[in-house]
């Protein structure tokens, strides 16, 4: 609870009105019936007058619109207080997700997160709107409605007390079914979030395959999956209507059954029941079945964000596996850029007996550009990732400048280190928005310079609106190569002490990556540039080569050192080079 009273709190004047709006429709309700059957009461027996009919319904007038201004009034405020608790809420999720490191997003697909901070927050907002516009409103008609029964009849309402016992029996067995229902539910549409996004994101594929037949047989699969999920969810509120119907008109048939002999037996006696008395009962037995119906479908929709608000939970209280260190020293920064591995071994899954960087030692001078090659999936990557800490080593040690990279403040770790990882992705917003992501604060100039160093600066200005051209999501408009080069220009913007090139040129012609490769060695001498790629001619010239081979590095050396004694680094270079003379 306290963790949800954080987003009660800022709105506690609307969570107070909204209710007590619903209170003053209530309280309007109890006193209708009576009002009611002294009408007709008074026309049964011949004593009713314009002027008393006339002063009924001027008081029953007053009632309706003090009924109608409470309604609106706890419309109004449970609305407001519901669509700002979900926007809180919906931010604080966001918020956490911004923290997570690619550990803590691997447990999560992405398709589950999109669903859980639109679908489960907005689950959540109906539920808080409903439990403000019920809670107090149906118990209060439950109640309400008992007293004045039982002080009309307290013999009639025995058909109260046999009826709303199997009333709370059903909503507990209805309540019971339907809540791994729901939560089955809320994960395929997990499932068909997952699949749209995929086949969205990588439409071009879809299409260059000829792949559409399959990508619809897909969604047709996990569509059937979710509608059949949610019709077995569904089913149980399609069985709650009827079946509480049932019970309220059985129930009010038998007050009528009841009701009529005690009416025909004690109309000669004074303070009998009336025909009005009975009319009033039948009324306030509808409103208290029927504010059970109400608390039924509140159950209902509880159990529904129960399994929602679990979901929201397993975010919110998702551990992220990197973060500062208590007592980080924040004004701590990456002075020169030495890099140092030191007895590195890491595991993606933690009980897995095989690892993907085992033992790792190795040193980067600042300054130096150093070439990482290897086969794919032999931990390139995953070893540059240990520097900006995008994952945390299980064993060893990485240090920067010889400090431990845990012990900078993240913020600080990452602001000196540009990265441009193996997939480029660029944002919708001009280029010039895009390339401030290195820096909001860079001037024109800073980002046509970046540019130049990237190869990007010419193509750039080519196009009639330059760096204020808009880009499609995903830079979806430009070639790979073009992305490429917006990418390492967004990562020079930083400035960066260390720059880390995952496989970043392998869109762009062989002229332009040798372009990209002489501006940063004669423009960024002093920064310590790491090149992961898979063409030995991307790292040639590089101070020195890593050869990696299943979490293992294998080799390190100049070109030539290199191609004289590693036979694996031989065997990649002269496969290359057979490729090359066979084009």
């Amino acid at each position: 609870m306290k963790r949800w009273l954080k987003y009660v709190t800022p709105y506690m004047r609307s969570f107070i009105l909204g209710p007590l709006g619903m209170i003053i429709e209530v309280i309007g309700e109890m006193f209708m019936p009576i009002l009611l059957a002294a009408i007709i009461n008074s026309g049964e027996a011949g004593t009713l007058t314009i002027g008393k009919s006339i002063g009924i319904s001027a008081i029953l007038t007053g009632i309706v619109l003090c009924m109608m201004a409470g309604g609106v009034a706890g419309a109004y405020f449970g609305s407001k207080a519901s669509v700002n608790f979900a926007a809180d809420l919906r931010s604080d999720v966001y918020a956490k997700i911004q923290k997570f490191s690619f550990a803590n997003i691997d447990r999560f697909s992405t398709g589950s997160l999109v669903t859980r901070m639109t679908n489960d927050v907005t689950q959540l907002q109906n539920f808080v709107n409903m439990l403000l516009r019920m809670a107090l409103r149906s118990p209060g008609m439950l109640i309400g409605g008992v007293i004045m029964a039982i002080s009309l009849k307290p013999s009639l309402s025995v058909v109260l007390a046999v009826t709303i016992p199997l009333m709370l029996i059903v909503i507990a067995i209805l309540i019971k079914v339907s809540f791994p229902r729901f939560t089955i539910m809320q994960k395929k549409i997990d499932k068909l979030n997952s699949t749209v996004r995929e086949n969205v994101t990588n439409v071009r594929v879809v299409k260059s395959f000829v792949r559409e037949d399959f990508e619809k047989d897909k969604f047709s699969t996990d569509n059937a999956e979710l509608k059949n999920a949610g019709m077995r969810a569904v089913k149980i509120m399609i069985y709650m209507g009827p079946v509480m119907n049932l019970f309220m008109y059985a129930a009010v048939i038998a007050i009528i059954w009841f009701g009529h002999g005690i009416v025909l037996s004690e109309h000669t006696l004074v303070g009998g029941m009336q025909v009005g008395d009975l009319s009033a009962f039948i009324t306030y037995a509808t409103q208290i079945l029927s504010s059970l119906m109400m608390v039924t479908f509140l159950l209902m929709n509880t159990s529904r964000a129960m399994a929602s608000g679990k979901r929201i939970c397993e975010v919110l209280d998702e551990k992220i596996d990197i973060c500062d260190v208590e007592n980080v020293d924040s004004d701590r920064k990456i002075e020169a850029g030495k890099i140092e591995f030191r007895n590195v071994s890491y595991r993606y899954y933690k009980n897995s007996e095989e690892a993907v960087l085992e033992n790792i030692n190795l040193t980067i001078n600042a300054g130096a550009t150093v070439g990482i090659i290897g086969s794919t999936g032999c931990g390139k990557t995953t070893l540059i990732s240990m520097i900006p800490r995008l994952y945390d080593v299980d064993s060893g040690e990485v240090l920067i400048d010889g400090v431990n990279v845990k012990d900078y403040a993240l913020h600080s770790l990452r602001e000196g280190i540009g990265i441009v990882l193996q997939k480029n992705l660029l944002f919708s917003g001009t280029i010039a928005e895009n390339l401030r992501w290195g820096d909001e604060e860079a001037t024109d100039d800073e980002l046509k310079i970046a540019s130049a160093h990237s190869a990007a600066d010419k193509f750039v200005t080519s196009f009639k609106e330059g760096y204020d051209t808009m880009l499609d999501k995903g830079g979806m408009n430009l070639s790979g190569g073009q992305k490429q080069r917006l990418c390492i220009a967004r990562a020079l913007i930083k400035k960066p002490k260390i720059l880390i090139l995952d496989d970043s040129t392998s869109a762009v012609d062989t002229a332009t990556e040798a372009q990209i490769r002489n501006a940063l060695a004669n423009d960024l001498p002093e920064c310590t540039k790491i090149i992961i790629a898979q063409r030995i001619s991307s790292v040639k010239d590089a101070d020195e080569i890593i050869v990696m081979n299943d979490g293992a590095i294998t080799g390190i050396g100049t070109h030539e050192e290199l191609l004289a004694g590693n036979a694996e680094y031989g065997e990649i270079y002269y496969s290359q080079m057979e490729k090359k003379e066979a084009q």
